[in-house]
């Protein structure tokens, strides 16, 4: 069954920290920006579109959901459980930080059936995580997904690469140590620099060099590859390519790109191939048409690369996410695991 997200951005105007890399900004004596009825038309709205024989859930992102005062969290809540007792909806999920997860409020969530927890975890480095104005011990982190994962309701984990303070290794090393943590989803987001934020400053004073592109897809792809073959499941690479990004002088700097999870998938499938070539002549590939793109790469990267050695087959009958390459077949761990 197919997966939709409702989602709400929640502004956190209360939010006592001040992360390097966040613009949100700080309005006096309110606390978020959606209105109870706001969220209710956003509902009505998505459910008159969205097909009846779907999974719905709604998505309360651009904040931390559990700063805001139990108040306001419980009666964004129960504006939704009425949805979700009428099988409308099927469940909520939501995003805030490790350090604001405790037993009593991971007790509200579940009795208004959230569904999922998005830990915006960023870093397991000290070093990073005190450059970026986000400190909190790694015991916070592995407390706070304990707790969830023991209510049964399901963990996300974000990560960012590239932020202030960090290397290629660390961000690594940050990735290794979220595996271990066993989240069932995670979203990879590369460092942007955003207008109106420190980071921005930093960026400018010459404090702070951002990936390029390159850079970028380079280190992610390590990482992205880490999650899946640890059957993480990815929900995004890179943010989404809203209305507001995409507006001139918004992003300053950094590896923003519309399609960065193509970019990623086009490069694990290079280094695959080119592994092949060390021992072969040719590359006779067959795969699934929807896994074409991604082997073939953005703009057809891959195959003007491998030139004439590159012959492409599509079979309806392969398995999506599988490839045959000169007879033989291969998984899709078989695929992600030299980048590992």
């Amino acid at each position: 069954m197919k997966h939709y997200n409702i989602p709400v951005f929640i502004s956190h105007f209360g939010c006592p920290n001040d992360c390097v890399f966040c613009n949100q900004k700080k309005i006096n004596g309110c606390e978020t920006d959606v209105t109870l009825e706001d969220l209710k038309e956003i509902i009505e709205e998505y459910l008159k579109t969205l097909p009846k024989k779907s999974k719905k859930e709604v998505a309360f992102f651009g904040g931390t959901f559990t700063g805001i005062s139990i108040e306001l969290q419980e009666a964004y809540l129960k504006v939704v459980k009425p949805y979700i007792d009428k099988g409308d909806i099927q469940g909520i999920r939501l995003s805030t930080r490790p350090d604001y997860i405790d037993e009593n409020i991971v007790n509200l969530l579940k009795k208004y059936n959230v569904t999922t927890i998005e830990l915006g975890v960023q870093s397991l480095d000290p070093l990073v995580l005190k450059k970026t104005a986000r400190y909190y011990p790694e015991d916070v982190v592995y407390r706070a997904c304990e707790i969830i994962k023991k209510s049964g309701i399901d963990l996300g984990i974000q990560v960012m690469i590239g932020l202030p303070g960090s290397t290629e290794k660390s961000d690594i090393e940050t990735a290794e140590k979220v595996v271990n943590l066993h989240p069932e989803n995670a979203r990879i987001y590369p460092t942007l620099v955003i207008k109106e934020t420190k980071l921005a400053d930093m960026y400018k004073d010459g404090k702070y060099k951002a990936l390029t592109i390159e850079e970028a897809v380079e280190r992610t792809k390590k990482i992205y590859s880490l999650f899946l073959y640890n059957n993480i499941n990815v929900i995004r690479v890179g943010l989404q390519p809203t209305d507001d990004l995409r507006e001139d002088g918004n992003v300053l700097g950094g590896p923003f790109h519309p399609a960065f999870r193509e970019l990623v998938e086009g490069e694990i499938y290079f280094d695959f191939l080119s592994e092949i070539l060390k021992t072969s002549e040719k590359l006779d590939i067959e795969v699934n048409e929807k896994d074409v793109s991604k082997v073939i790469g953005i703009k057809k990267v891959n195959k003007n690369r491998f030139g004439q050695l590159f012959n492409l087959k599509i079979d309806s009958r392969m398995e999506q996410n599988t490839i045959k390459v000169n007879g033989r077949l291969f998984s899709r761990k078989d695929i992600l695991k030299g980048e590992i």
